[in-house]
């Protein structure tokens, strides 16, 4: 059986940033996955998954309700390893393009005050498991140490 596309990155190697994972065809729609990558694999600790489910519900709501790239979005979800998210966009995309979304989109999660978006019984399979403290937190590292101030090899996947 051959390896899937994400178990052929060196995580030794791997370090927080914005990477296209890959470009599949969906019919004639070209479909970018991008690697969200918010810690370092292997290094430090994962993510909890209080944090991960309110990052997810509140990047989801974000870029879907994003006035420009809503009609793009696909899925925006996490990694199971908990070191970051995937997010997928229809349309042939760079790291470079989405900088901008994704500074915008951890803002406004490290900003965000109040009831976390679908964070109800009727709404949520596991709405009890949300830390929104946490999740601003985390947004806010990524801000100050990744997305601020993206390095060229926080782009590409190293080799």
């Amino acid at each position: 059986m051959e390896k899937i596309t994400s178990f052929t990155i060196n995580h030794i190697l791997l370090q927080p940033g914005v990477y296209v994972s890959r470009k599949d065809l969906a019919g004639e729609t070209t479909v970018t996955t991008f690697d969200i990558r918010m810690t370092s694999p292997n290094e430090e600790p994962v993510m909890n998954t209080a944090e991960v489910h309110t990052i997810e519900h509140l990047g989801a709501t974000f870029l879907r309700n994003h006035e420009t790239w809503k009609s793009s979005v696909l899925y925006f979800g996490p990694m199971g390893c908990r070191t970051g998210f995937y997010l997928l966009l229809t349309g042939d995309h760079s790291s470079e393009e989405i900088l901008p979304l994704m500074i915008e989109m951890f803002e406004f999660i490290r900003d965000y005050r109040g009831e976390v978006p679908g964070a109800s019984p009727k709404d949520c399979g596991n709405y009890l498991d949300m830390n929104l403290g946490m999740a601003n937190y985390l947004a806010k590292r990524f801000l100050d140490q990744v997305l601020y101030h993206i390095t060229p090899d926080r782009l590409v996947y190293p080799e």
